[in-house]
């Protein structure tokens, strides 16, 4: 059975480094004019492919970055992002309005931490009904 050769592991680590294929061939030693149909090939060899993820998990692993880190950070960033402050003139002086801080960042990481706990848009469709639309027109009269 065939095995990844000294070669191929640096340019694994150099593809790594780069994720620039063509570049990580090069500084590998491969020394073809067309690298790019190079590193194709060695994007499409299977051991390859099994030398990029163990390389990638042990880089991960010597993070060492605990879950429950990762959830407290993205906890932190939904509750100040979602936060309402005061919104300013052009003096300075407070307007009486409010607006979020920046939704966007509060959102994604929202969607990361749901992602990470499991959650699904699926569910939330099977377990909740249609929301109605409400207009103008269809307002009881009593309600107004």
């Amino acid at each position: 059975m065939k095995d990844i050769t000294p070669q191929q592991k640096t340019f694994v680590s150099e593809y790594i480094n780069t994720l620039n294929a063509e570049l990580s061939a090069k500084n590998a030693g491969y020394t073809s004019k067309d690298l790019k149909s190079v590193a194709e090939k060695l994007l499409s060899n299977n051991f390859v492919i099994k030398e990029i993820k163990y390389q990638l998990k042990s880089h991960i692993s010597s993070l060492r970055v605990h879950k429950g880190y990762v959830v407290q950070k993205l906890l932190e960033i939904a509750e100040f992002s979602l936060e309402e402050e005061e919104i300013l003139d052009k003096e300075g002086g407070y307007t009486g309005k409010r607006k979020l801080r920046d939704t966007t960042a509060g959102l994604k990481a929202l969607e990361s931490l749901c992602k990470y706990l499991g959650f699904s848009s699926k569910e939330h469709d099977e377990n909740t009904s249609e929301p109605k639309i409400i207009t103008i027109s269809n307002l009881d009269e009593d309600k107004i």
